[in-house]
C-alpha cells in the first residue's frame, strides 16, 4: 500500500524527475562520500545518490516508510537506516573525521530552521551541505543587512557558513504540493569565521536578544547586556535597528558585553 504523506511529519515527497536530476548534479556526489541524507521519504534523492557513492547513512524518523526504502535500494548499495529524530540526532557519530560530512535533504519546512541550528553545530565536521527548503526561509538566510529577511537565522548561520542559494522549485514537484515554492541551498563552512567573535554563546546570545524584538532599537533590547554607552563604544549607533546591523557590528557588540562583563566584576586575583 502506498504510504500517504503525513501532515504531523510536514512531508512533502519529491516527484519531479528534472528536479531530482538538478538536486543530484549540484550536490555530485562520489565514491567515498561521507553522505547523510535527512529525511529520505520514499527514496526519490536517495536512490540515484546511493547508485554514485554506493554507501550512505540516512535519517528517517517516519518508522512507516523504512522497509519500502529498505527494499527500493537493496540493490543500488549499502544503506544505513537511522530511524531517529534529525534535531536530535548526533550527526558528528556519522563523520569518518573533520571537514568530511557532506548532508542533504529535503527538509520538512516545520522543523527547517531549529534542524538548521542543530546542524551548525557539526560545522567542523561538516563539507558541505545542500538543501530543498522553503523559499522565504532561503532568502532569510542568503538575505544582506538592512532588509525585513535579515534576522537571527541570516547572522547565525552566516557566521559559520557561506550560502547560495542554487535555484527555486515549484510547489507541483511535490506530492502533496505545499502552498509555498521552494529553493535548493548550498552551505559551506567557512574555515576562519568572517569576524572574529570572542564567545560564541554569549554572540548567539546577544544576536537573539537583538532579534527577539526586532521593532526595537538596540538600545532597548540590549538591556542588561550592554547600556547605550557601551553600545557607542563598539561603534554602534544605539537608535538602530537589528536588520541594519551586518555581522560585524554584532560580533563588536557581543565582544563589547563581554568586556563589560570583566569591567562589573573584575577579577580578584
Amino acid at each position: 500500500m502506498t504510504h500517504r504523506p503525513r501532515k504531523r511529519f510536514g512531508q512533502h515527497f519529491l516527484r519531479d524527475p528534472r528536479v531530482i536530476h538538478d538536486i543530484v548534479s549540484a550536490i555530485s556526489p562520489e565514491p567515498g562520500d561521507a553522505l547523510v541524507e535527512i529525511g529520505p521519504g520514499r527514496g526519490a534523492i536517495t536512490m540515484p545518490l546511493l547508485e554514485r557513492t554506493g554507501r550512505m547513512d540516512v535519517v528517517e524518523l517516519d518508522r512507516d516508510l523504512v522497509p519500502a526504502l529498505q527494499a527500493r535500494c537493496a540493490n543500488l548499495g549499502r544503506l544505513e537506516i537511522h530511524q531517529a529524530d534529525a534535531l536530535r540526532f548526533d550527526f558528528g557519530a556519522l563523520s569518518p573525521g573533520p571537514g568530511r560530512l557532506r548532508v542533504v535533504g529535503n527538509l520538512p519546512y516545520n522543523i527547517s530552521t531549529p534542524l538548521l541550528f542543530h546542524l551548525a553545530e557539526f560545522a567542523d565536521l561538516i563539507h558541505d551541505m545542500h538543501f530543498l527548503l522553503q523559499r522565504e526561509v532561503v532568502e532569510r538566510i542568503t538575505a544582506e543587512p538592512g532588509g525585513k529577511t535579515w534576522g537571527r537565522l541570516s547572522v547565525m548561520l552566516r557566521y559559520r557558513f557561506r550560502a547560495r542559494r542554487l535555484f527555486q522549485v515549484g510547489h507541483g514537484a511535490f506530492r502533496p504540493p505545499p502552498k509555498v515554492d521552494s529553493a535548493f541551498l548550498r552551505l559551506e563552512p567557512q574555515k576562519t569565521p568572517p569576524v572574529a567573535v570572542e564567545d560564541e554563546s554569549r554572540f548567539a546570545q546577544l544576536v537573539n536578544r537583538a532579534f527577539s524584538q526586532r521593532r526595537k532599537t538596540i538600545r532597548n533590547s540590549l538591556g542588561g547586556l550592554l547600556d547605550e554607552a557601551g553600545i557607542r563604544a563598539a561603534g554602534v549607533d544605539p537608535g538602530l535597528r537589528p536588520e541594519v546591523l551586518d555581522l560585524q557590528a554584532f560580533a563588536d557588540l557581543a565582544n563589547a558585553s563581554l568586556h563589560r562583563d570583566t569591567e562589573a566584576f573584575p577579577s580578584r586575583s
